[in-house]
C-alpha cells in the first residue's frame, strides 16, 4: 500500500532497478541525484547485482539491513573512498527482488516511471521478452504496459546481434535506451565526473532536473 496521511502529498516514486551488470557507481549517482532533486525512490536490487556490488565496493546489500548498507554504498565516491557524500535516504523504499507481490508489481501502484541502471544483457533480454522472473523485470514490464517512462542504461561491450535486437524491441515498446557511455566534452578530471555524466544522461531521459555535468553550449574549448 501507499498510505497518505491527511494533508500529505501522495507519494509517487521513481522505481530504480539495479541489475547484475558492472557499474554500481552509476546506480549510486542516479540514486543520489534523485534524492537531491526531492524525488521519492522505490529501490529494487537484484540478486546478481548484490554480488556485483560486493565485488566492486566490498559492501553487502542485505534485505534485513538495507538502510545501513544503502547509506554506506551511497556515501562512497566512484573511486571507492568512503564518506565522499552525505545522503538522506528517507525518501527510499526498498522492495526485495523476490517479492512479486510488492507494490511495483501492479499497474495500479502509482509511480512516475522506472530507471534500470546498470542494465545487464540478461536483464535487457528478460524485459524485452516479458519474462518477469523477478520484481525488477516485472516492474519494468508493468512500466511498459502502463505507458510510463522506462530508461534502460545498458552496460555491456561488445553487444551481439541478439542483445541489439532486444534493445530495438525495448525502443519500439517506448523505452529509452541509454548506453553507459561517458562523454568527455564536459571537462572530466575525475572518475566521478565520468560516472556523473552517464547518470546525468539517464536522468535527462527521465526528465529529472540535475546538475551532474556541464552541458554543451555550442562553444569549443569549454571542456578544458
Amino acid at each position: 500500500m501507499n498510505p497518505v496521511k491527511p494533508g500529505e502529498t501522495p507519494r509517487t516514486p521513481w522505481i530504480v532497478g539495479v541489475s547484475g551488470a558492472s557499474g554500481t557507481p552509476y546506480a549510486a549517482a542516479v540514486l543520489r541525484a534523485l534524492l537531491a532533486a526531492g524525488e521519492s525512490v522505490d529501490l529494487v536490487v537484484s540478486r546478481a547485482s548484490r554480488l556485483t556490488l560486493l565485488d566492486e565496493t566490498g559492501i553487502p546489500f542485505r534485505d534485513a539491513h538495507w538502510e545501513a548498507d544503502l547509506r554506506e554504498w551511497l556515501s562512497r565516491g566512484a573511486d571507492g573512498k568512503p564518506g565522499a557524500f552525505e545522503v538522506d535516504i528517507a525518501g527510499v523504499r526498498h522492495w526485495s527482488a523476490g517479492d512479486l507481490a510488492a507494490g511495483p508489481s501492479s499497474g495500479s501502484y502509482p509511480v512516475k516511471g522506472m530507471l534500470i541502471v546498470p542494465a545487464s544483457t540478461a536483464c535487457v533480454a528478460g524485459v524485452a521478452l516479458g519474462l518477469s522472473k523477478d520484481l525488477l523485470q516485472r516492474a519494468a514490464s508493468v512500466t511498459l504496459k502502463e505507458r510510463r517512462k522506462l530508461v534502460v542504461a545498458v552496460r555491456e561491450t561488445p553487444l551481439n546481434g541478439q542483445t541489439l535486437r532486444h534493445l530495438v524491441a525495448l525502443d519500439d515498446a517506448g523505452a529509452s535506451v541509454v548506453p553507459a557511455s561517458p562523454g568527455f566534452y564536459a571537462g572530466a578530471t575525475h572518475i566521478q565526473d565520468l560516472v556523473d555524466f552517464v547518470a546525468g544522461r539517464v536522468l535527462d531521459a527521465a526528465g529529472v532536473e540535475h546538475g551532474l555535468y556541464r552541458r554543451w553550449k555550442g562553444e569549443l574549448g569549454h571542456g578544458t
